[in-house]
């Protein structure tokens, strides 16, 4: 799946990049890193860092283009390293060679990987989302916690989901820690962001079926016919749930049977629960063919 455009700025040819040795902390390149810590000047670039050799080369092979690769010193002499860094420099990026200084404060963490990607954001337009057949999306509402986020984007993909559909003020699919929740799967499942009023709009005409979780759901979610319509599963975030403008516009409020003292699932957790059971008869141990 090619979610990039490899031309750059109009060319279908993109510049050849550039290596450099770059040491000390205040150097402007490091700071510039440095600062997409922080989602306003994320915003402000349009751009994002996800870490990881893994993570960068499967981005890579998705269609992703890397603006500038970082990598420790101790990575020089890997051949996927050497590779990474070839394939950035060949679609115009710039690649950096750091110490281990310089890439725990570009990740603020102790221990960083060795490797380390600057990418774009891409979000697309809900008003370009055209859901059919058996496609299901999930569509949250303001979630807040991003490991959540994360966790749910990497389940989204486990499960085979179109995509997410991002409503109202939710935090920053593209921060540090909702990256590295992903575990790569912000790569590989399409971000739509809209307005709960963008959303309420598109949904008139959207001819499938919703699908929202709420405590006061009547219905239980195993017995919901899925299959044969797009599904949009509609979850509410951590600490409201589902506002009323939102649950009035489902086909079916389902609830998880639930036993024991705790009275409400985790988020994430909950979402998976829902996925997996929508797409239960499309999801086989053999990638596709039915088990005999």
């Amino acid at each position: 799946m090619t979610r990039h455009d490899d031309r750059q700025h109009g060319s279908s040819i993109a510049r050849p990049g550039k290596v450099k040795e770059v040491t000390s902390l205040t150097n402007p390149i490091v700071k510039d890193l440095r600062s997409l810590a922080l989602k306003k000047f994320r915003d402000q670039q349009g751009v994002f860092l996800a870490e990881g050799l893994k993570l960068v080369i499967d981005a890579l092979d998705l269609g992703w283009v890397i603006k500038t690769l970082v990598y420790s010193k101790a990575g020089k002499g890997n051949s996927l390293v050497e590779q990474v860094a070839a394939r950035t420099i060949a679609k115009g990026g710039d690649v950096l060679e750091v110490n281990e200084k310089v890439i725990s404060a570009i990740t603020r963490r102790d221990n960083p990987q060795m490797v380390v990607g600057v990418f774009e954001q891409q979000l697309q337009p809900l008003s370009a989302t055209r859901a059919q057949g058996n496609d299901v999306y999930v569509a949250l509402d303001r979630v807040r916690d991003p490991g959540n986020l994360g966790t749910i984007i990497r389940t989204a993909d486990a499960a085979g989901a179109k995509g997410i559909i991002l409503i109202g003020d939710t935090t920053d699919p593209f921060s540090l820690e909702t990256v590295r929740a992903t575990m790569g799967s912000v790569f590989a499942v399409p971000l739509i962001r809209a307005s709960e009023t963008e959303f309420l709009s598109w949904r008139k005409g959207f001819s499938g079926l919703i699908v929202g979780t709420h405590l006061k759901g009547a219905v239980d979610y195993r017995t919901i016919p899925y299959k044969g319509k797009p599904v949009i599963l509609l979850m509410g975030n951590e600490q409201q749930g589902l506002p009323d403008t939102l649950a009035s516009t489902c086909d079916k409020l389902a609830r998880i049977p639930q036993e024991g003292r705790a009275d409400s699932l985790n988020l994430a957790i909950a979402t998976g629960v829902m996925l997996f059971e929508i797409r239960r008869e499309a999801l086989t141990l053999d990638g596709g063919k039915q088990d005999k």
